[in-house]
């Protein structure tokens, strides 16, 4: 029997794979208008650290037959920005950016989104960036000193100021207005960690007086703090202030 001439294969081997292109089911074509799936709208940063610049990428699937186009975006605050892919094809994916500015990122917070598409079944969504924001340098009991004594009373307040950074800091020196109404004491309670500032009223004059101290720190985020200082001092009679 005659063997096939081996010159017949690279004739045949092209009509192999068209035929197999002919047998394979049709490739699956999203049907209709266009479609946004999105997995998730909201997104929790949990605690994080005040006054720092935030962001999250969601994304976006389009599951219709029409490309899906993303129309407006209101957000509630104009701390947001935003970058993302204003048309999606059938099938295809996009990413919607959205981000916090460092001034907005204080105490508990929640900045919502409206984004638009031209899907008619769902047309508007809102997203959702949240978390809470806790000082860098927090500051206990607060950073006001305030007094309404008598000239004979002695007047002393403590404001204490603790560190959620991650390196060590200091509070490296401290200038104030006040020099001939108050004292201003700085000690580490923590080095590194934690300073209290002491200040004492010196001032025997009844009468009112308001200023502040300067605190310089190692902080590239906190470099200069604030303490203001107000009295209010009276001479004692017997029939009170």
């Amino acid at each position: 029997m005659r063997r096939p001439s081996l010159s017949f294969f690279p004739i045949l081997a092209p009509l192999l794979v068209v035929l197999s292109w002919c047998l394979l089911p049709p490739l699956a074509v999203p049907a209709g208008g266009p479609r946004a799936v999105i997995p998730e709208t909201v997104h929790d940063f949990g605690q994080v650290n005040e006054d720092q610049h935030l962001s999250y990428t969601f994304t976006i699937r389009n599951a219709g037959g029409q490309p899906l186009e993303i129309l407006e975006l209101d957000p509630d605050c104009v701390c947001t920005v935003a970058d993302y892919d204003r048309r999606i094809p059938p099938g295809g994916e996009g990413k919607l950016t959205l981000g916090i500015k460092p001034f907005s990122v204080v105490r508990p917070f929640a900045k919502n989104t409206k984004v638009r598409f031209n899907d008619p079944e769902r047309s508007q969504v809102t997203f959702v960036l949240k978390g809470v924001a806790r000082p860098i340098i927090e500051i206990q009991p607060h950073h006001i000193v305030r007094w309404r004594a008598s000239t004979n009373e002695e007047l002393k307040a403590e404001v204490r100021f603790i560190s959620h950074q991650s390196e060590p800091w200091e509070i490296t020196r401290f200038q104030t207005n006040l020099t001939d109404k108050i004292e201003v004491a700085v000690r580490p309670e923590v080095p590194g960690k934690i300073y209290v500032v002491q200040v004492k009223n010196i001032s025997r004059q009844a009468g009112h007086y308001a200023g502040k101290i300067d605190l310089f720190t190692t902080s590239k985020q906190r470099p200069r703090m604030i303490i203001r200082v107000f009295a209010d001092l009276y001479i004692d009679s017997p029939g009170g202030p």
